[in-house]
């Protein structure tokens, strides 16, 4: 296996073992819902924030060529 599978099936099997121990009324994280959503949103953004950055910007050498392509053909 990989380390992308084993990476997967390890999150998978964490999220089942809670859920199950939250349908028995135990809480087996010491984090409150409102903080999980607080750093799940966080984490979002954050990632939403790069990705829309690194695609809308020439920063890879890739995207260093197309804007020269661009500006060759005027339309940049």
């Amino acid at each position: 296996m990989d380390k992308g599978t084993i990476a997967r099936t390890s999150v998978l099997l964490i999220a089942l073992v809670n859920q199950v121990l939250t349908m028995f009324g135990w809480n087996p994280l010491p984090w409150s819902d409102e903080q999980v959503y607080t750093v799940v949103t966080g984490v979002l953004t954050v990632g939403a924030t790069l990705v829309a950055w690194w695609k809308n910007n020439y920063v890879s050498k890739k995207g260093k060529a197309q804007r020269k392509v661009l500006k060759e053909k005027g339309l940049h």
